[in-house]
């Protein structure tokens, strides 16, 4: 996963909800001209399925028989990727509440983080954009550990909870519990907060949206030079 004429730059970006991640990653990879891959998608797109199959998305074995029949696919479109389930384009759908209600669910699930991250590299290794910015949980320390670039995107938690507040109802009580759960799930799994070795840390406290991807781009830049 390296550059040198080897295959694609990789850029691995993790961080907490609302620091940013997925459209600080699209922006990243649109200046660079790579490819981008939001991984969380893939875990969605396993929870709509369960939950159109009226599976109990804490029912670990019933999760488990859903990746026996997952026809996951990545489309490429005029307007960007699609993502897929069999004939259905879930691209919409896997962004309803339901879904992201049940994904925290879904993801502490090891199986589906094995077959996941298995999908991830293969789509890392086929590639044919000059680099790809790799986006989502555990990217910088399991599904690209030995990424050129690996990127921890953090802010204070009141900061992320007034960007995520921004994009959602008003319900800013609400809001921010959902937020802290979010990170209580999935810190179960991974340890997103805190810079494993040899990953930097861009901290978007005190910057705009433009400004933290200006940092970013810098970022990987500074690295594969």
């Amino acid at each position: 996963m390296s550059g040198g004429g080897r295959g694609p730059i990789v850029v691995a970006i993790d961080g907490p909800a609302g620091s940013g991640k997925s459209s600080v990653s699209r922006a990243t990879a649109r200046e660079l001209g790579f490819r981008f891959l939001d991984t969380g998608a893939a875990y969605r797109a396993v929870a709509w399925t369960a939950l159109e199959r009226d599976v109990d998305v804490d029912d670990a074995d019933a999760v488990r028989a859903v990746l026996t029949d997952f026809p996951y696919r990545v489309v490429a479109a005029p307007s960007g990727e699609r993502i897929a389930v069999g004939e259905a384009d879930v691209t919409e759908a896997i962004r309803e509440p339901r879904v992201t209600a049940a994904v925290s669910a879904i993801a502490r699930v090891p199986e589906v983080r094995l077959a996941l991250t298995e999908v991830f590299r293969d789509q890392i290794r086929a590639t044919t954009d000059p680099g790809i910015v790799v986006e989502g949980r555990d990217i910088t320390t399991v599904v690209a550990a030995d990424a050129e670039v690996r990127i921890l995107l953090t802010a204070d938690e009141d900061v992320r909870i007034a960007r995520r507040a921004a994009e959602l109802p008003p319900d800013a009580a609400a809001t921010a519990d959902a937020l802290r759960q979010r990170d209580a799930a999935d810190a179960r799994v991974v340890d997103f907060l805190t810079a494993a070795a040899g990953v930097a840390t861009v901290d978007s406290t005190h910057l705009d949206f433009e400004a933290t991807v200006a940092a970013v781009v810098a970022l990987v830049r500074e690295r594969t030079a």
